[in-house]
């Protein structure tokens, strides 16, 4: 029996993650780039999706394949235009979310392990080639 801490518990678990939906989903209403990529009648629903992959990809309930199935980020997003500026809109957006929690509620090394993954997933999501490049 494995008595590792996992990341989602280490960082305080449903509340911090909550906290990192509702930051990010506070700016995207503003966003103009991310914010019409969003349905208006949707934004609690789009906050709980996010906590809940968050919050399972670092070690906690498994609430979201409970409730949507497997991730598939790529092709859950695909008929979002997804281009470079998207992806460090997104990103920029998510750090701001991240950085409003004090570094006692996510220490500095599980800080740099979340960003590197929201680096990851923010390339990966890119489904639209930049505007100019050959073949675009």
């Amino acid at each position: 029996m494995s008595t590792e801490t996992s990341l989602y518990e280490a960082v305080g678990g449903d509340a911090t993650f909550s906290r990192i939906a509702a930051g990010f989903y506070e700016q995207v209403k503003e966003d103009d780039i991310l914010g019409p990529m969003y349905p208006d009648d949707d934004w609690e629903g789009a906050e709980k999706r996010l906590k809940w992959f968050l919050a399972q990809y670092w070690g906690g309930p498994t609430t979201f394949n409970e409730q949507r199935g497997a991730p598939m980020l790529r092709r859950r997003h695909f008929e979002f235009p997804v281009d470079r500026a998207a992806a460090i809109r997104w990103l920029e957006l998510m750090k701001v979310s991240l950085d409003r929690i004090d570094d006692e509620t996510i220490p500095p090394a599980y800080r740099h392990q979340m960003r590197d993954h929201m680096e990851r997933v923010a390339a990966m999501l890119i489904n639209r080639p930049d505007p100019g490049t050959p073949g675009a």
